[in-house]
């Protein structure tokens, strides 16, 4: 009798159990998902993880059910799944949520699979995807009946989600409707997608919420009440979720380009991609992108296809603290974070959101070690009863932080605008000044417009012609703050031509990855 022979009852009993588990909740469940235009959660493992990479750990765990004789009949297996995968050819941990075993929910599963997720995240350090469909929480209040008594409640294994969000990019795609751990473990992430009409998120779901007397009853039906309480329109728009798709391939095309930015670990450097765009390329179009008056806008986002590598500017957060872009791109192939102040919305102030997003992007960029270009033009903080009520200054202040923390090489191109703190904090003023301004260049402690019937009030007032008295003060004033003038006393470091401003960058992305690759 051969070895194989000896071990194939067991050997059969295995293939038995994992047919079970690829089973999930059962045919009529894995139905209903799929009536609801969602993916199962194999399904989803096979399409963001590179073709045939996907090692599964644990897949028989579950609750075996067997007849008086101890026979096993069947598996209800553990919702979540997890194992070894790559993407874009390099390891990271993928994990799914099972919606077809009671929603997802925890109490239906394993704890320790979820915490070995983890754990296998930053013990390894790999990158960890989170494909999250459902509560992913403590169960139902039947649960409390159940036990026969309440709890406090803890999170086991959240300390190792805290390290992963230290250690290693942490991406979280919400694929349903995620509440409770579940909408926590989307916010516990680096880069987070919601899938339109797909995905909602809530700290308690519209039936939890209607019960505490906030009603959700003057919706149409259950699915129009989850959108209205935490649709993609909310949690996009307040910074909670980065991005919106259209669809779960969309989400998963923008999860591996993500990761195709960032490092496996923190301490590792990013990868270079294979150059393809001539460093020596100078747009046109860059010398007319800035209109003289100064009161019309131009597209920043346009500006940044034309200085950064052709088909690489990955965006994030676009709908939420709209007056700053940021964005990850290349310059030579070098992978490089992008903040870029967007005139088309309230002028380019920064308002609280957008201070708080710019917060959490340059912090990203400091921990992942990816240089830091920013695109200027900033009249300063967003102003006015309602930006002092919103606390701008405090959110503007921690940006500014930020920026001075990071200890990644940044290089600034002052296009436009940099006025009063706002303009201060577009890079470290005590550190070497990796910048470089265009000739429509404009700064100051704040506008002429704003300052200057005030400062020359008396000279205006005692004039016989108070408006041309005006006028010939403006003319004044605009030669002095001419940026050639800053320029003289190397206030600014170097004016240049706009199409010089791609293969400047692209030398300083050479510089920077130099510095980054000598500091280890």
């Amino acid at each position: 009798m051969t070895l194989a022979q000896n071990w194939q009852d067991e050997l059969d009993e295995l293939r038995k159990r994992e047919a079970l588990a690829d089973e999930m909740g059962g045919a009529d469940k894995v139905a209903r998902q799929h009536a609801r235009g969602k993916m199962d959660a194999r399904a989803r493992l096979t399409a963001i993880c590179d073709p045939g990479s996907f090692r599964e750990i644990g897949k028989i765990a579950g609750k075996g059910h067997y007849d008086e004789s101890g026979d096993l009949q069947g598996v209800t297996p553990a919702p979540f799944l997890f194992g070894k995968a790559t993407v874009n050819g390099r390891p990271v941990v993928a994990t799914a949520d099972d919606f077809t075993i009671r929603g997802g929910a925890a109490d239906a599963g394993i704890k320790r699979k979820m915490v070995q997720a983890e754990q296998m995240a930053h013990e390894l350090k790999l990158p960890i995807i989170k494909m999250i469909d459902g509560t992913g929480g403590g169960g139902s209040v039947k649960t409390l009946e159940q036990i026969g008594a309440a709890y406090i409640p803890a999170v086991p294994g959240w300390g190792d989600t805290v390290k992963n969000l230290d250690t290693v990019p942490v991406v979280a795609l919400a694929l349903g409707p995620t509440a409770g751990l579940g909408a926590a473990r989307i916010a516990a992430s680096h880069y987070s997608i919601m899938v339109r009409g797909l995905s909602q998120l809530f700290a308690a779901g519209p039936a939890v919420v209607d019960g505490l007397g906030e009603a959700y009853k003057s919706a149409e039906d259950h699915q129009q009440a989850k959108e209205e309480l935490g649709g993609v329109d909310i949690h996009t728009r307040n910074g909670v979720v980065d991005d919106e798709v259209a669809s779960e391939e969309e989400a998963f095309a923008r999860a591996r380009y993500f990761l195709s930015f960032m490092p496996e670990h923190v301490g590792q450097h990013a990868r270079r991609a294979e150059p393809n765009d001539p460093v020596d390329r100078r747009e046109e179009a860059l010398l007319s992108l800035v209109p003289r008056d100064d009161k019309q806008v131009y597209s920043m986002r346009r500006a940044m296809d034309l200085i950064l590598d052709k088909g690489t500017v990955f965006e994030i957060g676009k709908n939420w603290g709209r007056a700053a872009i940021t964005a990850l791109a290349r310059l030579d192939g070098y992978p490089v974070a992008v903040v870029a102040s967007d005139p088309s919305y309230l002028g380019g102030s920064w308002e609280a959101k957008t201070s708080e997003k710019v917060e959490r992007f340059v912090k990203l960029a400091d921990q992942f070690r990816l240089p830091i270009v920013h695109l200027v033009d900033n009249p300063g903080f967003m102003i006015g009863r309602e930006a002092e009520v919103a606390g701008t200054i405090r959110y503007g202040v921690q940006a500014m932080n930020a920026i001075y923390k990071a200890t990644v090489p940044l290089a600034s191109i002052v296009m436009r605008r940099a006025y009063g703190i706002a303009g201060s904090a577009m890079s470290n003023a005590d550190l070497y000044q990796y910048r470089y301004c265009w000739p429509s260049g404009d700064w100051g402690s704040l506008p002429i417009a704003g300052g200057l019937e005030v400062a020359y009030k008396s000279e205006i007032a005692a004039s016989d012609d108070p408006e041309a008295e005006l006028e010939a003060i403006k003319e004044r004033l605009n030669k002095v703050t001419s940026p050639f003038r800053s320029a003289e006393l190397f206030n600014v470091e170097d004016i240049i031509d706009p199409r010089d401003t791609r293969p400047l960058l692209c030398e300083f992305a050479d510089l920077a990855w130099r510095k980054l690759k000598a500091d280890g």
